[in-house]
């Protein structure tokens, strides 16, 4: 039987608990509590105004009274409550018939999962978007699966920006630095009790990285962090920032992640028996492993061994997206490499060209060519994948060499709690244990409208008082009077079809196509027998000036005379927005050129909540939509001119809110329900729920990608 991963941590939060509660410190430790409500209530009944400042169980334990405990100590319900989550909490680490528990076969050897980043919750901010979410989507249901399963990343000492507006609407980018001790991590200790250490060789020194561990749930995530004395002052800066835009920089720490990772497994005697690499960004990983690859072998043996083992996931679907650095740069940090494992530079250098006439060195082709399964991320992405990468695969794997897995979501994660009550009461006492049976979800018609649409109404409600908190921060940094801030809690109508617009900034994504006709656009929204509104939020990346350029052109129609109070735009999006935003908005709006979407998780997380789904047949939604579940902006072809496609994509846009979307919404029985909204509700749920889960994804992985093929 499988035993968890268990790694040696120290402590280095100051945290003085009683010991009847001594439980909260693992507890606050283990990101079990960011998917788990019962337990952020716990945090938020001990000390409410540090949890609501900071949502983060270590920084609030750091600075709770010690006079609080006293009254705590004494309360019944307290006690209770501590009891029921501290229960909840082992029985979970405990249990013993998980999914993979209950299989007749066992892998061998534990994945270890290497990716740039992770969304597990906002207060660890190692992250900027889908491809982070979706990699701490992946770690939390590996855990609520009981795979053996180790992540690796690195420790972002000033993470990705936090985004502001200013008065025009210019995007501005501000670090902040994290105190490491105040968050849900801990160092990793080494056989004497000191902190874990390794060292990667770099052009003329070695650098040493400091591990640090994140628990999420049953699963170790190792950090790797360069901000250590024993760096020159120039190596220390390696993990400051995700996404660096400097090329030389970047391209370190993706040497970090992909060595630096090998060698932390090691370093901790863990081997894995199947090496995830998420994107290429994690691709250097092979060369670590090869290095160490024993025996003299050419570079055909030593790729063949490393494909046996090696899966690569594929998340981007045009050649310019992938990353790619130039030859000489790479020549510099390889040279060394090369004599180490007896090839030659220019034989290197050739493993990670995409085409023949190319001198870059694209990290997207040598994954290819080092792992023996590779994987789009939705079957459109699959698709347009082969067609981009067919000429790496040898005739016999087809027209379609690269697989799909659809990405998926963790449910507990987004569904918002008053749902997750009422699935709860009318579907299972654990209805997370059904996301692997999709007729479970049937069951959800059987709901009753009025109880449903009274929990759908209260999430829409939080986010009416979120939406107005943060609009009156905006307000007020950008000068406005008093009566400006006063006005703020008339924004947000409860009883207006509401329509969600929030991912990253890319121009592809095209944010602007609903502004396309302003005068149309008004039309819709200012109908006073039948108001809508829109949210926006979003961050462009700081290089991205086009993408900045879209953010300030809504930022200006939202505080335009037309569209104020109708359209508003929210700064800083991160993960809390987005469960805000996707538990709380009637429709999700997506409208990406297609086919550029690889594949997109927010609208799952909407359909989940009993949103409906407006979107481009692009990414996932083709999958997804069955005609009763949301609408397709469009069709499904594909356009040579893009100013063509943007003017059928608009009209349809259009069309579809006048004809359909709006009618339906408002379109109310004698006791207020819309009915036909409703049916369309439940549809979403039952349909999208177990299919676009984060365990069906992550099962299918195990099951297709994981498991040898010799073994199936």
């Amino acid at each position: 039987m499988h035993q968890l991963l268990k790694i040696p941590t120290l402590n280095v939060a100051e945290i003085d608990l009683p010991r009847e509660f001594e439980g909260l410190y693992d507890l606050a430790y283990n990101l079990w509590w960011s998917w788990t409500p019962a337990a952020r209530d716990l945090f938020a009944t001990i000390d409410p105004i540090h949890w609501g400042l900071y949502r983060n169980p270590v920084q609030s334990l750091i600075n709770v009274d010690p006079k609080r405990w006293h009254p705590l100590l004494q309360s019944e319900a307290f006690r209770r409550q501590y009891d029921e989550v501290m229960g909840e909490f082992n029985a979970y680490l405990e249990r013993q018939d998980t999914w993979y528990q209950q299989q007749d076969w066992q892998l061998d050897g534990s994945i270890g999962y290497f990716s740039m980043e992770y969304g597990l919750h906002q207060s660890l901010a190692i992250y900027s978007g889908g491809l982070g979410v979706l990699s701490g989507d992946h770690t939390k249901a590996a855990s609520n699966l009981g795979l053996p399963f180790v992540g690796l990343g690195l420790l972002y000492r000033h993470g990705y920006f936090q985004q502001s507006l200013d008065a025009e609407g210019q995007q501005q980018h501000a670090y902040p630095e994290y105190d490491f001790a105040r968050l849900p991590i801990r160092p990793v200790a080494n056989r004497m009790g000191g902190e874990l250490k390794i060292t990667i060789p770099l052009p003329e020194r070695d650098v040493t990285a400091k591990l640090w561990l994140v628990q999420v749930g049953r699963v170790p995530l190792l950090l790797l962090d360069t901000d250590v004395d024993d760096n020159d002052p120039a190596d220390r800066p390696i993990t400051n920032q995700l996404y660096v835009s400097g090329r030389e920089m970047r391209l370190v720490q993706e040497i970090l992640l992909g060595m630096g990772g090998v060698r932390a497994l090691q370093a901790l005697d863990i081997e894995p028996g199947v090496w995830h690499l998420n994107e290429g960004h994690s691709v250097f990983l092979q060369m670590e492993r090869w290095r160490q690859g024993k025996g003299d072998k050419s570079i055909d043996q030593a790729l063949a061994t490393l494909r046996r083992t090696s899966v690569f996931t594929t998340h981007t679907p045009v050649p310019a997206g992938n990353e790619q650095f130039d030859a000489a740069l790479v020549a510099k940090y390889f040279r060394q490499w090369c004599e180490d494992v007896g090839i030659s530079v220019d034989d290197f250098l050739a493993l990670g060209r995409a085409h023949e006439h190319e001198t870059s060195f694209n990290l997207t082709a040598l994954a290819i060519r080092s792992s023996r399964w590779v994987n789009g991320v939705s079957q459109l992405n699959a698709e347009v994948s082969s067609r981009m990468w067919r000429h790496l695969f040898p005739p016999e794997a087809g027209d379609q060499p690269i697989a799909a897995i659809t990405n998926g979501v963790h449910a507990r994660t987004f569904i918002g709690p008053e749902l997750q009550s009422l699935l709860r009461r009318r579907l299972h006492p654990r209805w997370e244990d059904e996301l692997l049976k999709p007729e479970s979800w049937q069951a959800v018609s059987e709901i009753p409208d009025a109880e449903l649409w009274k929990t759908h109404r209260q999430q829409k409600e939080r986010l009416g008082r979120f939406t107005r908190s943060r609009l009156r921060e905006q307000y007020a940094l950008d000068g406005a009077s008093p009566d400006d801030l006063r006005a703020v809690e008339d924004i947000f109508d409860h009883d207006a079809l509401t329509i969600g617009f929030a991912r990253r900034f890319a121009t592809y994504k095209r944010a602007n196509l609903v502004f396309s006709d302003l005068h149309r656009l008004q039309r819709i929204l200012c109908d006073t027998e039948r108001p809508v509104q829109m949210i926006f939020a979003g961050k462009a990346h700081p290089a991205d000036r086009p993408g900045q350029h879209l953010i300030q052109h809504i930022f200006e129609l939202s505080r335009s005379h037309t569209f104020r109070g109708k359209v508003f735009f929210l700064e800083n999006y991160d993960l809390r927005m987005g469960r805000m935003l996707v538990q709380g908005v009637d429709v999700w709006l997506n409208t990406p050129r297609r086919p550029m979407e690889a594949s997109g998780t927010s609208g799952q997380k909407v359909g989940m909540n009993g949103g409906l789904n407006f979107s481009i047949a692009d990414g996932w939604w083709p999958e997804g939509w069955n005609g009763d579940n949301g609408w397709v902006i469009g069709d499904d072809r594909e356009y040579a001119d893009e100013a063509v496609q943007d003017k059928d994509d608009a009209g349809s846009l259009y069309d579809l809110l006048e004809s359909s979307i709006v009618p339906v919404f408002f379109d109310r029985d004698g006791d207020g329900l819309p009915r036909r909204w409703l049916a369309m509700m439940k549809n979403a749920m039952a349909t999208l729920t177990s299919q676009f889960s984060a365990s069906r994804m992550v099962r299918d992985y195990t099951e297709r990608a994981y498991r040898s093929p010799q073994d199936r």
